[in-house]
């Protein structure tokens, strides 16, 4: 059996550079649905359907035994209807996120960045009270984030500007911890920390892992890494070789 992850784009490559990198004979299928990105500013009911759309690719097309949707918008919303349809295990990228934070923070004030639907769902704030009532939550919405990765702004000033203006107001609530709510993000955790060093950064594709290994699956296959996309990406030209091991994509169609 096989593991299928898909995106809304081609962030959810930083969770399948994670899995590949721990999992070296684990059979990966990567899709990002880079024809209707971003889902980050579509409705709930449309980031179910497009989603759905994912799933149905993945496991109609490949031996899928479970689905990691590298998506926060999309594990938002998604992943009970995927599972009640396919019948397969679902990871979303929120609660193995949430759970990380709970765990990391000492003083029970935890910050959330992601995109402006993610933090409108309050998803991070829902998982992050179930599992501990009493927690502080503060959110930010970081639009700009995600183009300064895919245009490789990494380690410009502009990049640190930007850090800056977005994550003074959560640095200025006493956070101790940050979960960083996008999958695109962790491409940015070095600027981060060297603005706000005292963070305890959560990055929920590392936390994923545990999860993966929770499953019990067969992690022994014939290492396949597949890549697949809707549309034309020159964000992914850009990153492949950073986080796909320059993996040449292939077209899916939905």
């Amino acid at each position: 059996m096989a593991i299928g992850i898909f995106d809304s784009g081609v962030g959810g490559l930083t969770v399948y550079q994670t899995i590949s990198q721990h999992f070296p004979e684990l059979d990966i299928y990567y899709l990002g649905d880079t024809a209707r990105v971003p889902y980050g500013s579509r409705s709930p009911e449309t980031v179910i359907s497009y989603s759905m759309d994912c799933a149905r690719f993945l496991v109609e097309n490949f031996k899928i035994d479970t689905i990691v949707i590298a998506c926060n918008t999309a594990s938002s919303y998604a992943i009970e209807p995927i599972k009640k349809t396919f019948g397969v295990n679902v990871i979303g990228v929120v609660q193995p996120g949430a759970e990380s934070a709970i765990k990391m923070t000492h003083n029970n004030k935890i910050g959330v960045i992601g995109t402006r639907a993610t933090v409108r769902s309050e998803s991070y704030v829902k998982a992050l009270k179930a599992l501990k009532p009493d927690v502080n939550v503060y959110q930010t919405a970081c639009p700009l984030f995600v183009p300064i990765v895919e245009e490789m702004l990494i380690e410009t000033d502009v990049a640190k500007q930007v850090v800056q203006m977005y994550l003074l107001e959560l640095a200025g609530s006493g956070i101790d911890t940050l979960i960083l709510g996008c999958t695109h993000y962790p491409l940015l955790k070095e600027r981060i920390l060297e603005k706000f060093p005292h963070f305890n950064i959560v990055d929920s594709s590392l936390a994923i892992i545990d999860c993966l290994k929770e499953l019990h699956i067969n992690t022994r296959e014939s290492g396949i890494r597949e890549i697949y996309l809707t549309d034309e990406s020159p964000a992914f030209e850009t990153l492949k070789h950073v986080l796909a091991g320059g993996v040449m994509s292939k077209k899916a169609v939905l």
